[in-house]
């Protein structure tokens, strides 16, 4: 019998806690799957769609930076948030009359809105995105689902933040860019905040912060970094010292994997506090349960 499999496809790659995730929940579910890791860079992902669509027992796969835009085009068709986003972060290998089907989801967007739903903030009124990459637009479509109607864009290159704005005012949000250099003050007052910067870019923007008078005016304050190594992360370690809550990166990995979990295997069950649990155990954030 063929085994199934599923993999993270992203470079660098080394750093990735997908496969713990993964592996933590097909065991207690009972699935049989493999689940591997292959570092890729763009140019190498065409070649490797292509031995997915011709080797069997593929299930789908998980896909980072900077590999979710380039693995629009070699997919078959595109869902949901993933087609109005143009980003995807999973691909599911579906059989067809003529063979595999590749399909794009994005499931960046469950993630970011769990993860701040499981922090206590149900509404985002005063949202800020750090970055305008492609992890903003799966920030833009969360903070959009959360009830905000308006977002502020903190760039360091205004140029690069076009696809991002203009998504956001597709969705009906107001929307401000402004340069990150000046933006410690707007991110001190905002309720939800997603820095979608690589480790370490908004350690200047951490120095800024810390300079900054604390608003003491009761609002629950919410960063989630999605950077998760090294962790704390300098943004998060102001952001707490001023007395916000910070949701580590790995929750957003969390709660994104278990949509995929849900997608490779159909087992809706995925999304079980019990399935939750060892896969926080996996990478060692709270359990959700006492």
């Amino acid at each position: 019998m063929t085994p199934l499999r599923a993999a993270v496809l992203g470079h660098p790659i080394g750093h990735s806690k997908s496969p713990a995730l993964h592996r933590a929940a097909y065991g207690l579910l009972g699935v049989d799957m493999e689940y591997g890791s292959f570092d890729l860079t763009e140019a190498q992902l065409p070649g490797f769609a292509g031995r997915v669509r011709s080797e069997p027992g593929w299930r789908g796969l998980s896909v980072t930076m900077p590999l979710k835009a380039a693995f629009v085009p070699l997919v078959d068709r595109l869902e949901g948030l993933a087609a109005s986003l143009g980003v995807l972060n999973t691909v599911v290998v579906e059989e067809g009359s003529g063979g595999p089907v590749l399909v794009g989801y994005n499931t960046d967007v469950a993630g970011i809105t769990e993860s701040f739903r499981h922090a206590g903030l149900a509404r985002a009124y005063d949202p800020v995105v750090v970055g305008a990459g492609n992890t903003a637009l799966a920030a833009v479509a969360a903070l959009r689902e959360l009830g905000a109607d308006r977002i502020e864009f903190l760039v360091r290159d205004a140029s690069r933040s076009g696809v991002a704005a203009s998504l956001a005012e597709r969705l009906g949000l107001g929307v401000t860019v402004s340069p990150i250099d000046a933006g410690a003050a707007r991110l001190s007052a905002a309720d939800a905040v997603v820095s979608t910067l690589p480790p370490r870019a908004a350690d200047g923007l951490a120095a800024r912060l810390a300079g900054v008078a604390p608003t003491h005016d009761g609002a629950r304050r919410v960063l989630l970094d999605v950077a998760y190594d090294p962790w704390p992360s300098q943004l998060g370690e102001a952001w707490e010292a001023r007395g916000g809550r910070v949701l580590h990166g790995l929750e957003m990995l969390v709660y994104q994997a278990v949509e995929q979990i849900v997608l490779f295997t159909g087992r809706e069950d995925a999304r079980s506090p019990a399935v939750i649990d060892v896969m926080c155990d996996s990478v060692g954030v709270p359990r959700r349960t006492a």
